[in-house]
Parts: C-alpha cells; structure tokens; sequence
C-alpha cells in the first residue's frame, strides 16, 4: 500500500514547488500521473514547467495526445493512467480515492495554503485516506523547507 503525502503551500506558489515534487517522483524511477480539475489550469502549468532551465528539465505532456502512454509525467484531468503512473499528484483540489491511494506507490496532494476553501478540502482528503487505512504524512513548508509535521498510520 502507498502512501499519501500532502504539501501545504505557504511559501511558494505550486508552479514552483511543483518540479520540486516531479523531480523526486521522476528520481525514483516513477511515472506521474498529475491530476488537474480545469483543462485550461493544466495547460498553463504545462507551459510553466516547459520554462525551466535546461538543469531543470522535466520530460511531460498534456494529456489527449498520441503518446500519453510515453509520458513519463502526464497532465490530466482523467480519473485513468495511460502513462502507468506509479505516482499521482493531485493539485488544485482534484480528488484521490483511497483504492487509488492503495494501488500507488505514492500520491502527492499540493494545496494552498492561503485559500481557506483549499485547506478544507485538504482536510477532508485527509480524514478520508486516513479513515480508509491509508498511510499519510503531512508536510509544510512554512519555515522556509518541507518539514514533516503530522504522520498517520
């Protein structure tokens, strides 16, 4: 069973930190799976990732393409995986199931935390992985790194 790790954004916007996350997911030998709500959202992050320097460079696609299979990181609004994603990353409030949660070798939940809206939802993502047996670890970045503040399971 996986483990589900949720990273509060207090520091810096999530086109930022979002390579941060990838980078380590891509180091591990994982596919991603990032999971959107609004198709235009995921376009414009596909674009910010696609401005990286060439240090930085983070191999991804949008989904809907003839290779989506071949992406190592796709960009989704699906619910499915044609990638074979080891790892899910959910941004801007896309839902997680605890089956998937199991399934995965990680999922990564990334929310702001100056949106009292998202922080809710976070909370509930939490209550219910964690409700189901899953593992989760809550991270914040609030002094300056990720630090581990909470752990379940």
């Amino acid at each position: 069973m996986g483990k589900a790790m949720f990273y509060h954004l207090t520091r810096r916007p999530l086109e930022a930190a979002l390579p941060q996350i990838l980078e380590a997911s891509l180091a591990r030998g994982w596919n991603v799976a990032l999971r959107g709500t609004e198709r235009a959202r995921l376009a414009w992050l596909d674009e910010k990732l696609w401005q990286g320097g060439e240090e930085s460079f983070l191999p991804h696609g949008l989904s809907g393409g003839a290779h989506d299979a071949r992406q190592p990181v796709l960009l989704t609004e699906g619910t499915g995986m044609p990638n074979g994603a080891a790892c899910l990353v959910s941004v801007d409030g896309a839902e997680v199931s605890a089956e998937e949660a199991g399934a995965l070798e990680r999922v990564c939940i990334l929310f702001n935390g100056f949106e009292e809206e998202a922080v809710a939802h976070a909370r509930g993502q939490w209550k219910a992985l964690t409700g189901a047996g899953c593992a989760a670890e809550y991270w914040s970045e609030e002094s300056g790194r990720w630090e581990k503040k909470a752990e379940s399971g």
